[in-house]
């Protein structure tokens, strides 16, 4: 038997070298790379959520841009109009008195018709002339509206939170 347990001996030997490479090699040639890969496709998957968060953000951002920009034209366009309205209402207010004061004129039996107009020049409905301080009430009352306009699209541009834009604006005092 003991002529056997030399090779036998050796055959172990050899065995559990090979085993021992073998389970080496396992954890290097293997396991290894296969952590390097997994903590790579981590890292991966992390920068791309990354950045996917980012391109919502910007889209978010840039959508709420839009959308202040939008409400600040909307904004603006409903000051003109605003203004425009008013000044024909005062157009109308006046060519109404023009009136009523012409047809008193015109009802007294010693005057005559163009002696009525020299007196009393009717104006017309719309698109007058309106005296300085109406008028310049109502332009004054139009620029408080932009510049409230504007107030708000420059707070929503700097991430402030501002009120909405279609919230009431405070009507300015003294007008017809």
């Amino acid at each position: 038997m003991l002529k056997h347990a030399d090779p036998i001996l050796k055959v172990s030997l050899a065995l559990a070298a090979l085993l021992a490479g073998a389970g080496v090699g396992y954890y290097y040639g293997i396991y290894l790379p296969a952590q390097d890969v997994r903590r790579q496709t981590q890292e991966m998957t992390a920068r791309q959520t990354q950045a996917q968060a980012e391109t919502k953000a910007l889209a978010e951002r840039a959508r709420r841009e839009q959308a202040a920009q939008t409400e600040y034209q909307d904004c603006a366009n409903f000051a003109e109009l605003s203004y425009k309205q008013r000044w024909n209402l005062s157009c109308q207010s006046l060519h109404d008195a023009d009136q009523s004061a012409f047809e008193d004129c015109a009802d007294n039996l010693f005057s005559t018709q163009s002696g009525c107009l020299a007196k009393n020049p009717v104006r017309p409905p719309q698109d007058c002339a309106l005296p300085a301080q109406v008028a310049q009430s109502l332009s004054q009352a139009r620029d408080e509206r932009k510049a409230q306009c504007l107030a708000r699209l420059e707070a929503v541009q700097q991430g402030r939170s501002a009120a909405p834009m279609d919230a009431p604006m405070t009507e300015p005092s003294g007008l017809n």
